[in-house]
């Protein structure tokens, strides 16, 4: 049986994908075919919606805990990728109304630190 090796998709390959999922709304799918095990997602100190977690299964626990509250969406934009070495960034809108915030918009960066083809960071400014 031959084996064939899988190939270690570049930061832009990673990012063109990354968008092609985000223009969609299918966060969780990017989470599943990108994020690595010992993922970090970091939010602002201040941030009064979200906070700290590490780990493949605590971070998709926090997104999915945020999406539970989002009650109505006006507006979600996901900008297209800027990619520098092995970080792209994305700019992301949301005007949403969730609990127990209300009608809340978020202006925010994305950025994502990519190492062998897996997302090892997220960090959102905001």
């Amino acid at each position: 049986m031959i084996r064939e090796e899988k190939r270690t998709l570049s930061t832009q390959e990673v990012a063109d994908r990354f968008h092609e999922l985000a223009q969609q709304e299918k966060w969780f799918e990017i989470q599943d075919e990108f994020f690595a095990a010992d993922v970090r997602s970091v939010e602002p100190e201040h941030s009064v919606y979200l906070g700290y977690a590490e780990g493949k299964t605590p971070v998709r626990n926090k997104g999915m805990e945020f999406v539970q509250r989002i009650r109505d969406v006006h507006k979600m934009y996901t900008s297209a990728p800027i990619v520098s070495g092995n970080h792209f960034v994305v700019g992301r809108t949301m005007d949403i109304t969730v609990q127990p915030h209300g009608r809340i918009r978020i202006e925010e960066l994305m950025v994502y630190e990519v190492k062998d083809g897996k997302i090892v960071l997220e960090q959102f400014f905001y």
